[in-house]
């Protein structure tokens, strides 16, 4: 194997997806039908049928033409005959249901921090699922009354089944290791959150307190309230992890406190970019009239140093011009 696809040490997980979505009729401002894959949380590759090319999103996976010069033209000729397989099965299972209905297909797989391997191969049917893989027995799961005949005919053709599985098992996992080298210096960056915690009044002398983390990377982070060490669950809202314009995250979660015992509570966070887990928790602002003060104190010293220095700066030049004045007359 090449050098550039030596797997990467990994110290969080990894996960390679393909999303296929296809359509039974044109229109609705769609393709007939699309390919989308992603590395974790960034999107490196789009296929669909009205340009059937398979098409670099991202300037690191464009790395693997340095190694492979015909890798987007086989590439796209492998989407391509999805594409044909997709019409095919659209035509054979929407051929006497009128309307417009939409076959999707999710698969892909997992490179965990311990270093399992996990995969999966999801089904939709019309945003609803469908069928699943079953990996350990090669049978698949009907969702619906709908999918059983299709389960059948899957897990009678034993080649397709397996061929599902060695995929998630073999190509799946090695692929996404050579993408991982690819794009290890956006991958495997860590940047640390920045915390806050704020504090806001409630109902019933309650008040409610909130952890805010900024711009962290990896999207992975665990982020608890604790009271004296306690974790707190069940008492925590939480906010989604939700995506920042310079791929990074932020999150946030609150708490509902008794004032008397907020010394008590902290904001425990735990994340690849932190060397160790730390402890934050409410801090009481300074107020703008303790500001005001300290600002006055340090003005009116800074003031009185630079009046003592301008006097014996004075003194010191007056005497020189004193003695001067004195030897003339000598």
């Amino acid at each position: 194997m090449p050098a550039s696809f030596l797997l990467v040490a990994a110290t969080s997980s990894h996960v390679l997806r393909y999303f296929f979505t296809g359509v039974s009729e044109l229109g609705h401002g769609l393709p007939r039908f699309v390919i989308v894959g992603y590395l974790d949380d960034q999107q490196f590759v789009h296929y669909d049928s009205d340009s059937r090319r398979d098409l670099p999103r991202g300037p690191w996976i464009r790395k693997v033409e340095e190694d492979d010069a015909q890798y987007w033209e086989w590439q796209s000729q492998l989407s391509h005959s999805w594409e044909l397989y997709f019409q095919l099965s659209l035509w054979n299972r929407f051929n006497h249901t009128p309307g417009f209905h939409t076959w999707q297909w999710m698969h892909g797989c997992e490179l965990r921090q311990d270093g399992r391997k996990e995969g999966s191969s999801q089904f939709g049917y019309d945003g609803k699922d469908f069928l699943s893989l079953d990996k350990q027995t090669l049978t698949w799961t009907a969702a619906d009354w709908r999918a059983q005949v299709t389960k059948q005919r899957w897990e009678a053709d034993v080649v397709w089944t397996q061929g599902r599985k060695n995929f998630l098992e073999g190509d799946c996992i090695e692929w996404l290791q050579k993408y991982l080298n690819y794009g290890k210096e956006s991958l495997l960056r860590k940047e640390p959150p920045v915390v806050t915690v704020t504090r806001k009044e409630s109902y019933d002398g309650l008040e409610i307190l909130i952890c805010r983390l900024y711009g962290f990377y990896p999207k992975d982070v665990d982020v608890t309230w604790r009271k004296s060490g306690e974790i707190l669950e069940e008492e925590t809202f939480r906010g989604r992890i939700t995506p920042n314009s310079d791929r990074t995250y932020h999150t946030w979660l609150s708490i509902e406190i008794d004032p008397k015992e907020r010394e008590h509570y902290k904001c425990h966070v735990e994340h690849d970019g932190l060397m160790n887990p730390q402890d934050f928790s409410w801090e009481k602002p300074v107020s703008s009239v303790t500001g005001i003060l300290v600002g006055s104190v340090l003005g009116a010293l800074a003031a009185a140093v630079l009046l003592v220095i301008g006097i014996l700066f004075y003194t010191k030049k007056w005497r020189k011009a004193y003695q001067a004045a004195s030897n003339v007359v000598e």
